[in-house]
C-alpha cells in the first residue's frame, strides 16, 4: 500500500524534474499515460469564461448559469429544452477539436514507444488525436455514445448525427472545422423539436448519455475489451515502466492515481510522473523514485520534444 503521506514536490529544480523526465521517457520499456481532466483543460477545453458564452449566451441569459456544468445539471421543464442544450454542450467538447493541440504533440512524443491510455476523460480527445484505439480505455462513457436510460440492454450507440440534427435545428451552422456558427440575423432556439428526442430502439423509454454517473452506466462490449487489453498490457509488461500521470485530480483517484502509485510501489525499476497544476504530489514511500511537475501539461509537453 501507498503511504498516505504526500510530498508536494519530488527533489531538484523544475529544469532538473523535466531531464530527468525525458530520461525516463529514453529508458522506459512501456509507458502507461493516466489521463484525467487537466490534460484536456490545458488543451482549450475549459467550461466557462468565453467559451461558454460564445455557444451558451442565450441559455446563460435566461438561467444566469456561468459555465457549461451548471446548464447541464439543471432540471429543464421540458426535454426540448434539456436536448437543446445537451446538443450543444456535446457538439463542442466532443465533436468539435481542442483550441490548442495539445493532444497531437503528446501523440508525437510517445508515438514511437509502446504506450497504453488509460483516461477518465470522456471528450475522446485522444483518437481524435490518432492514438491508437486499442490502446486506449475510457472508464467513464463518451460523450459521443448514447444508451437507454433505464437501461434495457447492455448496448451504447453513436450520437453523431442524432447531435448533428437537434444542433442545425437551433438554427446553428456547421462549419468545414465543426465549429458552430451563427447565421446573420438568425435567433437561436432554445428547443428542439419532439420528434428529434432520442428513444431507446428497443424499449422506447429515453436515450441518455453513456456517462458513469450512477449504476445505471452500460459497460458495453467495447468498455469490456478495452478493459481486457489494459489489464493484458499492465500483466505482460515489467521492467522498467513508466507511469505518467497528466492532470488527474481526486474525484475518482481509485482508477488512476492510486493504482499508478501502488504499481510504482511494487515494481523497483518503475517511474512514477506526475504533470498537474497545483496537485502535482506523490507519496513518501515513492518519492526517490517520483517526478512531479506543477504546471502546464501543455507546455511540459512542448519543453519535452526539445
Amino acid at each position: 500500500m501507498f503511504s498516505r503521506k504526500l510530498i508536494t514536490k519530488s527533489t531538484g529544480t523544475y529544469s532538473d524534474n523535466v531531464k530527468r523526465l525525458k530520461q525516463a521517457f529514453a529508458n522506459a520499456d512501456a509507458v502507461v499515460i493516466g489521463a484525467g481532466a487537466g490534460l484536456s483543460t490545458s488543451a482549450g477545453f475549459v467550461y466557462n469564461g468565453e467559451r461558454f458564452e460564445k455557444y451558451f449566451s442565450d441559455f446563460a441569459a435566461k438561467y444566469r448559469f456561468t459555465d457549461m456544468y451548471s446548464g447541464g445539471f439543471y432540471p429543464y421543464s421540458t426535454q426540448e429544452e434539456f436536448w437543446a442544450y445537451w446538443s450543444r454542450y456535446i457538439w463542442v467538447n466532443r465533436y468539435m477539436d481542442a483550441p490548442k493541440p495539445v493532444y497531437d504533440e503528446l501523440l508525437d512524443l510517445i508515438r514511437d514507444t509502446d504506450y497504453f491510455v488509460i483516461t477518465t476523460n470522456v471528450d475522446h480527445c485522444f483518437q481524435k488525436a490518432g492514438f491508437d484505439k486499442k490502446r486506449l480505455f475510457y472508464t467513464q462513457g463518451d460523450y459521443g455514445l448514447f444508451q437507454c436510460s433505464e437501461p434495457c440492454h447492455n448496448k451504447t450507440y453513436e450520437n453523431e448525427d442524432m447531435i448533428r440534427t437537434m444542433v442545425l435545428a437551433q438554427g446553428w451552422e456547421i462549419g468545414d472545422d465543426n465549429e458552430l456558427i451563427v447565421p446573420e440575423g438568425v435567433t437561436l432556439r432554445m428547443t428542439v423539436p419532439a420528434g428529434l428526442l432520442p428513444v431507446c430502439p428497443v424499449c422506447g423509454k429515453p436515450l441518455t448519455m453513456n456517462l458513469r454517473s450512477d449504476e445505471k452506466f452500460v459497460e458495453d462490449g467495447g468498455w469490456h475489451k478495452a478493459t481486457e487489453r489494459y489489464e493484458n498490457f499492465l500483466r505482460t509488461r515489467g521492467g522498467k515502466m513508466l507511469f505518467l500521470e497528466l492532470g488527474v485530480g481526486y474525484n475518482t483517484p481509485v482508477i488512476i492515481k492510486y493504482p499508478f502509485w501502488n504499481m510504482t510501489a511494487k515494481n523497483p525499476e518503475s517511474t512514477y510522473a506526475c504533470v498537474n497544476y497545483g496537485e502535482a504530489v506523490c507519496p513518501e514511500n515513492i518519492q526517490d523514485r517520483s517526478i512531479c511537475l506543477d504546471g502546464d501539461i501543455g507546455y511540459v509537453i512542448k519543453t519535452l520534444k526539445k
